[in-house]
């Protein structure tokens, strides 16, 4: 493992990395809240299947 050339390469990646725009921001924000929130009805759906199937009424 060659610590220099790893530092070096790091360093080039932070140089070229920018700040997103705040549209680029909200396009981000959207897409990964939407990936939550179907996650989420999926686990809900699944648990709700079970509760009925086990009779846990």
């Amino acid at each position: 493992m060659d610590v220099p050339y790893d530092l070096t390469s790091y360093v080039r990646v932070l140089k070229m990395a920018t700040t997103p725009t705040t549209e680029e921001f909200l396009q981000v924000s959207k897409i990964a809240g939407a990936g939550i929130l179907l996650i989420g009805l999926i686990g809900f759906l699944i648990g709700g299947i079970m509760l009925i199937l086990t009779g846990g009424f």
